[in-house]
């Protein structure tokens, strides 16, 4: 299976080689708890929830976590990825503003790209440094790190993840390789506490 955009926004749009090593390591490491930190537009998502689909049916759980437009007017893009009102596809414009009546990444028309799997699904809209301290993270055996990327952001949610995740569990981070953002320099304060390899712009963790 190659990585589908679904005519969303992806940050992956430009970068397909990268977009399908992603897809390789679901269907290498076949996890079936998924934790995604920053979900934009929902489309990794999309793929992440077909694949372990295949895998489990519906007995899988996908957790997402992102802001959802909260703070919309900040859209700082040293943190994450910018949103954006544009729309180059004419069909897509009319779908989300006469349609649904939403944009691409609220909440709501995240979940209605991902309502065949509703069951497996649970969409929390936030900040990862008040969203994760309260969250049961024992059985996530896969999390796809992509929120915010300054340095302050990346370390606090790895403080978090690597004390609470299960032990054999893996973090995938996104943008390792970008030197204009703090993702790097907050993994390689820790990677060597753990197994790492760097994989294309990724750097995955084993905890």
């Amino acid at each position: 299976m190659n990585y589908k955009f679904y005519f969303r926004k992806s940050s992956f749009k430009k970068d397909l080689q990268n977009a399908n090593l992603f897809i390789s390591l679901l269907y290498k490491y076949k996890p079936k708890n998924f934790l995604e930190i920053g979900v934009l537009e929902g489309v990794t998502a999309r793929n992440v929830c077909e694949i372990l689909n295949n895998f489990y049916g519906l007995k899988f759980l996908y957790i997402g976590i992102d802001l959802f437009g909260l703070d919309k007017e900040k859209n700082n893009i040293k943190e994450s990825t910018p949103i954006s009102n544009r729309y180059s596809n004419p069909l897509k414009f009319l779908y989300f503003n006469y349609i649904l009546k939403s944009h691409p990444n609220d909440i709501d028309a995240v979940f209605d790209l991902l309502k065949k799997f509703k069951k497996s699904v649970k969409l929390i809209k936030g900040y990862s440094k008040n969203i994760l301290e309260d969250m049961d993270l024992s059985n996530i055996d896969f999390c796809f790190l992509d929120g915010g990327h300054s340095y302050e952001t990346v370390k606090n949610d790895l403080r978090i993840l690597t004390k609470n995740l299960k032990k054999g569990s893996r973090i995938l981070i996104d943008d390792y390789n970008q030197s204009g953002y703090g993702v790097k320099k907050a993994v390689d304060e820790i990677k060597n506490n753990f197994t790492f390899e760097i994989l294309g712009r990724f750097i995955l963790m084993e905890i």
